[in-house]
């Protein structure tokens, strides 16, 4: 009889956040009591489906311990990286002993605490019978302009199969440490997972989520974030 096969989550939680303009990387930052990286654990570390969750830190990282998910039962750490794509490879080969290449993993952005419940069902239920995996977005509703090296215009795209990308994105365990391998044997710094997936030649699944799944990058997405949360019900 094959096992069903489980799935797991993983953050990477590396990254400094330069942009934020904070002596505090982005993911330490305040949110309504809680710092962003709490938030964005929570639906994983809550969630019945999810075996375990494993978070890539910076080796210099002084904040984590603090944490209320630092000693959790559900969550490891791993070793961060010097960019994104090493730090999700760190935390899938943390992983091996105890998942299996045909589980699923979901690679979530430490920055992104205002996911949805329901788009994470969501992208579970599309995606557990899927061939290749894929991964949350919305399409875009902007004109969207190609600049020139001197920021005038250079054309206007067709923005009708355009997608903005978000996290989570899903993809057997296997295939994804495959295709970061592969990528960075090429030397090739992936930004994201699915990119690395369509390296091999793979078409990832776009699933429809909301808008106000948003990243922490510039100090005034943290009020954003706030409002968003609250709208959702999730704090006062």
């Amino acid at each position: 009889m094959t096992l069903e096969a489980r799935l797991w989550a993983v953050l990477p939680a590396a990254g400094v956040g330069k942009r934020m303009g904070s002596t505090i990387p982005k993911q330490y930052l305040e949110l309504a009591g809680r710092t962003v990286i709490e938030h964005s654990l929570k639906l994983f570390v809550d969630h019945d489906r999810i075996s375990g969750v494993v978070v890539a830190l910076g080796s210099e990282d002084g904040y984590w311990d603090s944490t209320a998910y630092a000693v959790h039962p559900k969550v490891r750490r791993a070793a961060g990286g010097a960019e994104r794509c090493h730090s999700v490879l760190n935390a899938l080969l943390a992983l091996e002993g105890c998942a299996d290449d045909r589980d699923w993993v979901l690679v979530h952005d430490a920055a992104r605490p205002c996911l949805r419940i329901e788009d994470l069902e969501r992208l579970i239920e599309r995606l557990l019978e899927d061939s290749v995996g894929g991964l949350l977005g919305i399409p875009v509703r902007d004109t969207m302009k190609r600049a020139k090296e001197d920021q005038r215009i250079d054309a206007t795209l067709d923005r009708s199969a355009l997608w903005h990308a978000f996290t989570p994105q899903m993809f057997r365990l296997g295939l994804l440490r495959t295709a970061l391998q592969d990528a960075l044997s090429a030397n090739d710094l992936v930004t994201d997972d699915a990119s690395a997936i369509e390296r091999l030649g793979q078409a990832p699944r776009l699933i429809e989520g909301h808008a106000d799944n948003i990243k922490i990058t510039r100090a005034e997405d943290l009020p954003l974030a706030r409002f968003y949360l609250h709208q959702q019900g999730r704090i006062d």
